[in-house]
């Protein structure tokens, strides 16, 4: 069973901080328990300073050892299955595009089958925002996995969208970070992928003003930015 860490401070606030800070985790990762306060505060030690006791247990424990699971699981994953799937389709999807100038690299890369795609006039496969090309990845990952006894997620590329998707998040992040701590007041961006929600989380993670979250249900869950 998992035990919590104690941490000490003047107010409730301050040792949750400290505790947090110590542990490295977000509120929203924490169970949080405040402790009695053994000082009764009898009349001799009302001039004492005031110590609050609070237990820190990180609910990510848990995830970590069901990640660490299914990473051996993915230890397993047949990639070379895998792969001869995603390319049989892309060799006939070529044939069916005569676009001569389309090329593609199917690379197994920890627990995902990375696909790139490059190619002239292919904006049409990345749509508005990556709408398209997050659909086409969904569709490979299913291929991927045709004849296998679990599914292999591909992670889609096209033309280095990504690479310039990621940098106008991380400058959406920073932009949106000085407007919540101008106006003080929470910011909820439009539905965004688990991909694009990872890049606002880890660019405002060391934040010291701001916080992240993410609420509603997939596929509208949006990033909320917020004071801490």
């Amino acid at each position: 069973m998992e035990t919590g860490k104690v941490f000490e401070g003047k107010t409730t606030n301050e040792a949750i901080e400290k505790g947090l800070k110590e542990l490295g985790i977000k509120r929203e990762n924490a169970e949080i328990k405040i402790l009695d306060n053994e000082d009764k505060r009898s009349f001799f030690s009302i001039l004492a300073p005031r110590v609050v006791k609070v237990e820190i247990t990180p609910k990510e424990e848990k995830r970590h050892e069901r990640v660490k699971k299914d990473k051996e699981e993915i230890e397993k994953i047949d990639f070379k299955k895998a792969t001869e799937n995603v390319e049989k389709f892309l060799k006939e999807w070529i044939e069916v595009a005569k676009n001569s100038s389309i090329s593609y690299t199917i690379k197994p890369d920890e627990e995902y089958l990375k696909v790139d795609i490059n190619g002239e006039d292919l904006n049409y496969l990345i749509g508005h925002r990556g709408d398209v090309l997050n659909n086409l990845q969904i569709i490979l990952s299913s291929i991927a996995s045709k004849g296998l006894e679990y599914k292999v997620k591909v992670i889609l590329n096209i033309c280095g969208y990504k690479e310039k998707r990621e940098k106008a998040l991380e400058e959406l992040a920073k932009k949106l970070e000085k407007t919540v701590i101008r106006t003080r007041k929470e910011i909820t961006l439009e539905p965004m992928t688990a991909y694009e929600r990872k890049i606002i989380h880890s660019k405002l993670q060391d934040s010291k003003k701001v916080t992240t979250t993410s609420i509603g249900e997939e596929p509208y869950r949006r990033v909320v930015i917020s004071l801490k």
